[in-house]
């Protein structure tokens, strides 16, 4: 029990050395795990074989009904989750694309549309923010240099459990104030197998079972707490396929659970892929930029 309370005293220490006691105070939770899914429509929960994420949903709040940005595609959308803003303003449109096909409507400090990640690294200097990803594309879209500590996962063919090793240990040795976690799947078995297909929810239970290690290891850092978790997904899909404007390829789960989160809450109001950036915002008490459009979900908060 000792080595626990010093553990944690030693947690809290590291995290008022490199966060203002000031702007923590406003914090809903001192740290965030985003995992994002690509690929993961919202019409698969239901028949899904997956109970940690089920538990986050019968702990936090949760919507089935979030619409991804048109098109209905990998680097468009992850772009809308981390810049809060559509495809409009930050000039990403298409599904692979690593620089913006329209001028960006405005530029940060690094030339590149604002971020989730520069907003609190200008709030937060010292915070330690970091991003793990299975697509290479992912790197294009975060703002690398907003970030403390960023990795490609190798093969997953031949590593499978390589990104969730690789989050495991950078949650417990770096206890993050912000963690970005994307897996690349269940996208290609959608592309290969199909959507809704048996070889889809197999690839979703497996998935299932590494975000339960990912939240064990928040357990093991003594962060688990004081953490909010944010599960979602860039798109779905329909067939071998997406990029059109059905619901099956544009709407995609929001799952949010932890510190301050309301029990249980299946919300109905509206939510569009930029307001996953506008609510981590909100959890941090950080003002967003006004080339933003997103709208933090206040009401899954306590």
């Amino acid at each position: 029990m000792k080595y626990l309370f010093l553990a944690r005293a030693v947690t809290l220490l590291a995290l008022f050395i490199a966060v203002p006691n000031s702007l923590a105070a406003k914090w809903k939770a001192q740290h965030v795990v985003l995992i994002g899914m690509d690929g993961w429509g919202a019409y698969s929960v239901e028949k899904a074989d997956i109970p940690n994420i089920k538990n986050l949903m019968e702990n936090g709040a949760y919507t089935l009904k979030k619409r991804s940005a048109l098109p209905s595609s990998s680097a468009i959308n992850w772009a809308s989750m981390f810049m809060g803003a559509g495809p409009e303003l930050h000039g990403y449109t298409e599904w692979g694309s690593k620089t913006p096909e329209i001028p960006s409507r405005e530029l940060n400090q690094h030339g590149i549309f604002p971020t989730i990640f520069q907003v609190l690294r200008d709030a937060a200097p010292k915070a330690e923010i970091g991003c793990m990803y299975e697509w290479d594309g992912i790197k294009y879209l975060v703002d690398t240099l907003a970030l403390s500590y960023y990795q490609q996962a190798p093969d997953y063919n031949k590593y499978p459990t390589a990104l969730c090793d690789m989050a495991i240990n950078y949650l417990k040795e770096k206890r993050p104030v912000l963690t970005l976690v994307a897996f690349d799947n269940p996208d290609h078995v959608g592309h290969a197998a199909g959507h809704d297909t048996p070889e889809y929810y197999a690839k979703l239970k497996e998935l299932d079972g590494f975000i339960g290690q990912i939240i064990q290891a928040t357990k093991d850092a003594g962060i688990f707490d004081d953490t909010i978790f944010i599960l979602t997904s860039d798109h779905g899909g329909i067939n071998k396929g997406h990029g059109g404007k059905t619901l099956n390829e544009m709407e995609t789960p929001f799952i949010i659970c932890g510190k301050n989160i309301q029990k249980g809450l299946n919300f109905s109001e509206s939510m569009m892929q930029y307001d996953v950036a506008s609510t981590i915002a909100y959890i941090f008490g950080l003002k967003q930029p006004q080339v933003w459009i997103g709208r933090p979900m206040k009401q899954v908060f306590k």
